[in-house]
């Protein structure tokens, strides 16, 4: 019979803060610290457990009845704290209320979709990189790219205006870093947090939605009464949090990656069509999206160590994605790899409902690139940016050649 150690001076302690500028500019030390000391760690800084093991993370991620969602997926914790806005459906929600909002977005953004869009999106991305090119070809890849495409092809596809597109990255800085303690990121977020707040929602009232997006398709669906008309707008919030930072910042990852191994540009440029393994290998690689909390929602063993209802869990995605019991060479960048299962999207029932939209958004600029730049290299140091949540890059400036 196995004895369970049962609470949290029974596991290893992690003297380090994870929100500590040093950490947040490269969490390298901290992620590694985390996954190799054990299991399942607590961090006193915050009260939480944390693990950047695979198999542990995967093993919370994949048991949704007892590690939920629903006291958020940041370091708040609902049962003893307030949001600092109404929870996002479904992405913090549990089943039973999960389930309406999370089949409505798995059909608005199914693969009848994607097909409808892709000669579209393909064509804006060739448009793009022509563009990019004629203007000689030296680029803030951040800018220019990474954010270029997703702020134009994403929120018309939700039937958004064209309007303003450079505040839908504010708001998604002030989502992740909301994930976070109240530091000085959230804090320089949150100084726009009533305005950006207000336009965000009046962007999601069905009057302001053009009648062929996403947005008016769910909409419709409260129509149907699939989802009540409350859940509405929250469901179009949830599109407008989630389904643009992460892509923008997964897309800058691949083009840093492809920088700096131009061998493996070389193969992109040879097979074109391994674009889409390309993307996953970098998601797996850089992890845009390092951490998601769950909670759990009655005592449990996790690691062998018994845990109280209401605990907060860290998963450590970014770790758990270059751990070398799961991975081999996992520091390493090469399109050889099978990166199928990372954890970059999460898994499981709250496996991110938008992850092939953002793979094909990166396939057709990455194709589009392919076929025009003969290199890619960096053309001057990059600079990495900051967020509670999110892995980032603040300007990437690379040379493009035709």
């Amino acid at each position: 019979m196995t004895t369970l150690r049962s609470d949290a001076a029974a596991v290893p302690s992690i003297d380090l803060d994870p929100y500590a500028p040093e950490h947040l500019v490269d969490r390298t030390a901290f992620l590694t610290a985390v996954r190799e000391t054990a299991p399942l760690v607590h961090l006193g800084a915050h009260d939480v457990f944390a693990t950047g093991r695979f198999d542990v993370v995967r093993e919370v991620l994949a048991n949704w009845q007892q590690f939920q969602v629903g006291a958020g997926v940041g370091l708040a914790n609902f049962h003893t704290e307030v949001p600092w806005r109404p929870p996002a459906t479904p992405t913090e929600a549990d089943p039973p209320a999960h389930d309406a909002p999370r089949r409505v977005l798995t059909d608005v953004l199914g693969a009848r979709t994607l097909r409808r869009l892709r000669e579209t999106w393909q064509a804006e991305a060739d448009e793009l990189v022509d563009r990019v090119l004629a203007g000689g070809g030296e680029v803030d890849a951040m800018a220019d790219l990474a954010s270029a495409f997703p702020l134009k092809v994403f929120p018309d596809a939700v039937g958004l205006p064209p309007d303003r597109r450079d505040d839908l990255l504010a708001y998604g800085d002030l989502v992740f870093n909301a994930f976070g303690p109240r530091n000085a990121l959230f804090e320089r977020s949150a100084a726009r947090l009533g305005e950006l707040s207000g336009w965000i929602t009046s962007l999601c009232a069905r009057e302001n939605l053009d009648p062929a997006g996403f947005g008016a398709q769910i909409w419709a669906a409260s129509d149907r009464e699939d989802i009540t008309a409350e859940q509405a707008p929250l469901v179009v919030r949830s599109l407008l949090s989630a389904g643009i930072d992460t892509t923008v910042h997964g897309i800058a990852w691949i083009l840093h990656a492809f920088a700096t191994h131009p061998e493996e540009w070389d193969r992109l440029r040879a097979a074109p069509e391994l674009a889409r393994r390309a993307f996953d290998e970098a998601v797996r690689w850089a992890s845009p999206l390092q951490v998601v909390f769950h909670t759990t929602a009655e005592p449990v063993e996790l690691a062998g160590v018994r845990l109280g209802k209401h605990r907060k869990i860290m998963l450590l995605l970014g770790a758990a994605n270059h751990d070398p019991r799961r991975w081999e060479d996992p520091g390493r960048f090469t399109l050889d790899r099978d990166p199928s299962g990372h954890l970059g999207f999460g898994m499981g029932l709250h496996q991110c409902v938008g992850q092939h939209v953002a793979r094909m958004e990166a396939e057709v600029l990455l194709t589009a690139l392919a076929r025009r730049v003969r290199r890619l290299e960096p053309a001057a140091p990059p600079r990495r940016g900051v967020n509670n949540t999110l892995q980032v890059w603040e300007t990437l400036p690379l040379r493009l050649t035709k």
